[in-house]
C-alpha cells in the first residue's frame, strides 16, 4: 500500500456528517466540486456558512473523501437505500474519511483499537498528542508541524472519532471510548466494494480497511460467513484458504438487494 503523508485536512470539519448528507443529496454523477459549490450556494442550504467556509468544506473535506476515483464513493453512497439508519451511515462515512485521511486511519488502528481491546475507558488528549508527536518525528507529515499545529491536529483526531461514534462524552482525563459493533450492512458493503475493486478473495479478507472497523482476519471471516448465511455470497474456507462466490455483479446491484432485503 502506498504511504499517504499526514495532512491537516481534518480541520475542514472533522466528520462533516450533516454537511456530507446534504451535499450527497445535491451532487449528481459528473458534477465537479466547483459546480457542487455553485449549486449549494444557489440553493442556500448552508445559510450559516460563508462562501469561503463552504468552499473549504467541499474542497478539503467532501471532495477528497467522496469525489475521488471517478467519484465512486459518492456514486455508491447515493445508491444505498434511503432507509439506512444513522449507525451504518456513520460507519460508511468513517470508512471513506479514513481512506482520505491516513492520519485518522492510523490513529484508529494504532491507538484507538489497542486501547479498546485492552479495556481502557477513555482516550486522552495526551494519547492523541503523543501519536501526532511520534508521526512528526518519524517524518510522516507533509512538513514539520509547529507545536500549535500538533495540538490542533490531536484535537481533530479525537473530535473526528467522536463524530463517527467511536468516542463519546468528555470525561475527566479524556473522551469515553464507546462500544462498537460493525453493522452487517457495512460489512456486506465493504466486502463487495473491495471485490469490485478487483481484489482477490484473500486480499478482501486481509484488507486493512477491516482493521479500521476493529476486525482481524478471523473476525472478518466470521462476518463473511454471516453474510453467506443471508445468501449474499458463498464462502468456503479450509487450511487457511478462502474462496468466495459472489452473487451480485456490481455495487448498484448490491444496493438494490439491500433496499428490498
Amino acid at each position: 500500500m502506498t504511504f499517504q503523508a499526514y495532512t491537516t485536512k481534518l480541520q475542514a470539519g472533522l466528520g462533516l456528517i450533516p454537511e456530507t448528507e446534504r451535499l450527497l443529496q445535491l451532487w449528481e454523477p459528473g458534477m465537479s466540486s466547483r459546480t457542487l459549490l455553485d449549486l449549494a450556494l444557489d440553493k442556500g442550504d448552508f445559510p450559516t456558512m460563508t462562501a469561503r467556509r463552504l468552499r473549504n468544506v467541499i474542497s478539503e473535506g467532501f471532495a477528497p473523501r467522496y469525489l475521488v476515483n471517478d467519484a465512486r464513493p459518492a456514486v455508491v453512497l447515493k445508491s444505498m437505500p434511503h432507509s439506512l439508519s444513522e449507525g451504518p451511515r456513520k460507519q460508511l462515512y468513517f470508512l471513506f474519511t479514513s481512506r482520505a485521511n491516513s492520519i485518522l486511519a492510523d490513529f484508529v488502528r494504532d491507538i484507538y483499537w489497542p486501547q479498546y481491546t485492552a479495556g481502557a475507558m477513555t482516550l486522552t488528549k495526551i494519547d492523541a498528542l503523543n501519536f501526532v508527536e511520534d508521526a512528526v518525528a518519524d517524518g510522516k507529515t507533509t512538513t514539520p508541524w509547529s507545536e500549535s499545529t500538533r495540538t490542533r491536529v490531536s484535537s481533530y483526531l479525537l473530535g473526528a472519532c467522536a463524530d463517527f461514534g467511536l468516542l463519546g462524552r468528555i470525561e475527566a482525563g479524556g473522551r469515553k471510548i464507546e462500544s462498537f459493533r460493525l453493522s452487517s450492512v457495512v460489512a456486506n458493503f465493504l466486502a463487495h466494494e473491495l471485490h469490485f475493486r478487483g481484489l482477490g478473495d484473500s486480499a478482501v479478507l486481509n484488507h486493512p480497511d477491516w482493521h479500521l472497523l476493529g476486525l482481524g482476519p478471523e473476525d472478518t471471516l466470521a462476518e463473511l460467513k454471516q453474510i453467506a448465511m443471508r445468501g449474499e455470497i458463498i464462502v468456503q474456507s479450509a487450511a487457511g484458504l478462502v474462496q468466495i462466490s459472489w452473487k451480485h455483479k456490481n455495487m448498484e446491484e448490491l444496493a438494490n438487494a439491500l433496499t428490498y432485503s
